[in-house]
């Protein structure tokens, strides 16, 4: 697996979301690098780590990461949020966690009205074996639908998308398999860890009261919404996020991610 460390600093593992890498994180590591160890994790199937063999599932690919990276505290977006929150819940290595649109479960049922319809993404699994790029792209505009910086967003993601090669079709699918049955709620009130969880009001994909939910649930929790964001506001909105980030980072235990 393909994990990128550079800057000085207390560490901070940065996990991407669906179809993307590591470097998609390209504004906030501008930002943050002169302070923090960033290591930037390019998922299995991902970026380049498209042909490890590690499974892209819970256990497998935090199982690579926790081996390949010190204590630190975690960053992750969309999907990463899910590998994020299972190694938080189940090691101490994890000494924070921020999650950026993301949630333990991204689909609603009838206890979680927060998240999207089931079908959404068995949807684009199907579309995907039909329309590889041009299902990629429709996610991606889902991505930035939304926000008031939506045109900018979604050239930058569709730049970022291949620049280190094209996904790997069964990592995709495994991914959606991942955001369309996981549920991760119940390990909330038993964190240990710090928790930030960062909202863009205008995200079409994970609503703002999904995040407030889990963070209303979960010890030592701040929530923090930004108001023109969509669900990467960490590219229209970087120097909020990255603020936001930094008071979360210097209110950890002292030593807490070095």
């Amino acid at each position: 697996m393909h994990i990128e460390t550079l800057g000085s600093g207390p560490s901070l593992v940065l996990l991407h979301g669906w179809a993307l890498h590591g470097g998609v994180f390209a504004p906030l590591v501008q930002r943050l690098s002169d302070r923090y160890t960033l290591h930037l994790v390019d998922l299995p199937g991902h970026g380049f780590s498209r042909d490890s063999e590690v499974p892209l599932t819970l256990d497998a690919t935090v199982t690579a990461i926790l081996a390949r990276t010190p204590p630190a505290a975690w960053l992750a977006w969309s999907l990463g949020g899910l590998f994020a929150l299972h190694a938080a819940a189940s090691s101490s290595q994890v000494r924070g966690l921020a999650m950026i649109a993301a949630t333990p479960r991204f689909v609603r049922d009838g206890d979680w009205p927060h998240g999207v319809e089931g079908r959404v993404f068995a949807q684009f699994g199907d579309d995907l074996r039909n329309d590889y790029a041009g299902t990629l792209e429709r996610f991606l505009a889902l991505d930035t639908m939304g926000s008031e910086h939506a045109r900018s967003e979604l050239r930058t993601l569709k730049h970022d998308l291949y620049a280190r090669g094209e996904p790997a079709p069964e990592a995709l699918q495994q991914g959606l398999h991942l955001l369309e049955q996981s549920d991760l709620r119940a390990t909330l009130p038993a964190l240990s860890v710090p928790t930030l969880w960062l909202a863009g009001r205008r995200d079409l994909l994970v609503p703002t009261k999904a995040m407030q939910a889990s963070a209303a649930v979960t010890p030592q929790a701040t929530f923090v919404e930004i108001a023109g964001g969509g669900h990467a506001p960490f590219l229209g909105h970087a120097d909020r996020v990255a603020a936001d980030l930094d008071r979360f980072m210097q209110a950890l235990p002292l030593g807490a991610t070095a």
